[in-house]
């Protein structure tokens, strides 16, 4: 449940490209009087000297938040984090970590980025930084951004331990990309697998790269995976659609209340016009990922698989304001070529709004596409004739269950003490430089030999996870999936932190229903 707030909680919003400086108008309503009239008050009578600042800040994000829930102002001391993501840089050292007890610890080291350039590994512990303990209770992410993070051209020194030795690098920080696809891969002979993030400013140029290289390899299938992905720049939305569609197909328009009809249509360059195309989507899916799916949809171009999406469908401008800061205001709604807009209803406020995942959740809509209902209203037609639905996500062409089995007793105490991030940590700091986990294949081959799975359950005894036999023996079938879950899960975060993030998915594979059913549809 957590997982899925958190989903909400994280949307990236879909942008226009331009910035406009906002325009002021001659004259001013009631409402604006009444409001300048209120603040010139405070300022001149209370009692104590009012934080004017905190005050124009609380009243916009009061303002916004009666708007729309997607329009936000964001403070000027917050825009450059806030654009990072999208952007595809930041500056910095290059590295992605997570704290496992109490240590910060390297998961993946960028591509020629400044930490691989100096020889940071995964797998590597940050003991100071900068001279600076960076280990214990305090630290958190906050505390890591703030020290790795810095102006190009600036050195942060590291003290690492690796292996049971302590090294010192001197990392000259630089501009680091964020990459929107985080990995791809052949899955099988022909069909080629596709993991897009984000809709940041390089995701189309990720994409074409990857395309080409899975051309080369022999893909004549293409899995595109948009679950999760929570959007970004409409412009760049229109980009990665633009692959799959030919010269003239219109793949989504905008219009709002001053803001004119304007459509996007293809212009018949796509590298994907012709291969058959899965694209999986989930309740994380949202805007971008909403314009992309929606566009492959009503063209019928591809299959669209998993389950309904998030449901945004409007379209937010960047205004800079004077102080540095930004408005990030909705100005229009987005329609998919079948004129559909699946913006979900949110006149019922904000609160409720953000928690309409875990309301699918509850009423079964997760684990059952029957309790999915539309109103005659919202149907539209497809190229080819078919029915789809606008007026709330993307529904999928095949629905793929929320796998609900997966998560027993047993695997949710182990994921509550940190097992399943610290015991595969721990197992491949001591074991990476061996033979026999030299390269990813031979970690396959050997794996069994290991005996992890034992090893786990030791350690988790010792750590007072106990199974109770008696209720697992009443659910025989929901422990034995679980389980296989449970030795995936550990075999994937395993080869995560020997090898890096892809290795985790090709491992994880096996048990992605979603994943797997794609394959079944493109072998048919």
């Amino acid at each position: 449940m957590k997982k899925l707030t958190f989903i909400l909680l994280s949307i990236v919003f879909s942008f226009s490209v331009s910035a406009q400086k906002p325009v002021i108008p001659d004259t001013l309503t009631a409402g604006q009087k009444r409001v300048d009239e209120v603040m010139k008050l405070i300022d001149g009578n209370y009692t104590e000297a009012p934080d004017m600042d905190k005050m124009s800040t609380e009243a916009i994000n009061a303002m916004l938040r009666a708007l729309d829930p997607h329009s936000v102002y964001i403070a000027a001391k917050d825009v450059q984090r806030a654009n990072e993501g999208l952007q595809g840089n930041f500056e910095g050292v290059g590295i992605s970590f997570q704290i496992i007890s109490d240590t910060i610890v390297v998961q993946s080291v960028i591509d020629g980025g400044p930490s691989e350039k100096v020889g940071i590994e995964i797998g590597d512990k940050l003991l100071r930084i900068d001279g600076e303990a960076a280990t214990g209770d305090s630290i958190n992410n906050n505390f890591v951004f703030k020290r790795l993070r810095g102006k190009k051209g600036t050195t942060v020194v590291l003290d690492v331990l690796r292996q049971g030795s302590v090294y010192t690098f001197h990392i000259v920080r630089d501009k680091v990309p964020i990459y929107s696809i985080d990995t791809y891969f052949m899955a099988n002979d022909s069909v080629g697998y596709i993991r897009l993030i984000r809709f940041a400013r390089t995701s189309a140029d990720e994409f074409r790269k990857a395309v080409k290289s899975l051309k080369k390899q022999g893909m004549r299938s293409m899995i595109l995976d948009l679950r999760g992905n929570t959007g970004g720049y409409l412009d760049i939305a229109c980009q990665l659609a633009n692959e799959f569609l030919e010269r003239g197909q219109l793949i989504v328009y905008q219009e709002g209340r001053r803001t004119p009809r304007h459509n996007y249509n293809a212009n018949g360059h796509g590298n994907w016009k012709k291969g058959r195309l899965v694209v999986l989507i989930d309740e994380g899916s949202a805007s971008a990922s909403e314009i992309v799916s929606g566009a492959i949809q009503d063209w019928d171009r591809g299959t669209i698989v998993g389950r309904r999406s998030f449901g945004k469908g409007l379209v937010q401008r960047m205004f800079e304001l004077k102080d540095g800061g930004q408005l990030r205001l909705t100005t229009a709604r987005y329609y998919t070529p079948s004129g559909r807009c699946i913006q979900r209803p949110y006149d019922d406020g904000s609160d409720a709004y953000r928690q309409d995942v875990n309301n699918r959740y509850r009423h079964g809509e997760l684990v059952n596409a029957d309790s999915i209902h539309f109103a005659d209203s919202l149907r539209y037609r497809t190229a080819h004739g078919r029915t789809v639905y606008g007026g709330g996500g993307i529904m999928p062409d095949v629905f793929v269950p929320m796998d609900t089995m997966r998560l027993s007793d047993y695997y949710i105490s182990l994921r509550g003490k940190g097992l399943l991030n610290t015991f595969p940590q721990h197992w491949a700091d001591a074991h990476r430089k061996q033979a026999e986990v030299k390269t990813f294949d031979l970690y396959l081959k050997n794996y069994d030999t290991f005996k992890l799975d034992s090893l786990l359950t030791a350690e988790a005894l010792e750590k007072g996870v106990v199974r109770d036999a008696e209720k697992e023996a009443s659910q025989p079938e929901r422990t034995a999936h679980s389980d296989r879950y449970l030795r995936l899960m550990l075999k994937a975060q395993v080869a995560r932190s020997l090898f890096g993030i892809d290795y985790y998915y090709k491992v994880m594979k096996e048990v992605d229903d979603g994943y797997q059913r794609a394959l079944d549809i493109l072998s048919k």
